[in-house]
């Protein structure tokens, strides 16, 4: 199963915003809602096409609700989650799966919410640890070259 998280703006409560609309609810109704953060909607899809498709679907609601989307597929990795442009690029062939991690948001939690990323590029080495402030655990997200440098 492939998962999709989105993380609400901070200035919105992301679930109200997308269930009080008639078509994000009807987009959503089939899935099974859950909150792994605090402001985040994840729902499990069939496959990463249809998680791309999902995120497609929702697309004006999340431009204007939504801090980002994450999809979490566990053909390209089971813990690393990618961003909603990666995530359309390797579901369209532009991208392999195994090409998708060298660039790197890596979120904070803290309170149970996702904070600011720190971006990372793998070089060969460890990781470097999270470092803008002190938080609960992290959260990797793979991004595309343009994401990253943007």
């Amino acid at each position: 199963m492939t998962r999709v998280c989105l993380v609400g703006a901070d200035d919105v409560d992301l679930r109200y915003e997308l269930l009080s609309r008639e078509t994000a609810r009807a987009a959503l109704a089939t899935y099974d809602l859950a909150a792994p953060f605090e402001n985040t909607v994840a729902v499990e899809t069939v496959s990463l096409g249809a998680a791309v498709a999902l995120l497609n679907d929702l697309d004006w609601y999340l431009r204007r609700f939504a801090e980002t989307a994450w999809v979490l597929d566990p053909s390209v990795d089971a813990d690393e989650w990618l961003s909603r442009a990666l995530a359309a690029a390797v579901r369209d062939g532009d991208v392999a799966p195994a090409e998708t991690d060298r660039y790197l948001r890596v979120y904070g939690v803290d309170d149970g919410r996702p904070v600011e990323p720190m971006y990372v590029a793998r070089t060969g080495g460890p990781l470097p640890g999270y470092d803008l402030r002190d938080v609960e655990r992290t959260v990797r997200v793979r991004v595309t070259e343009s994401e990253f440098e943007g």
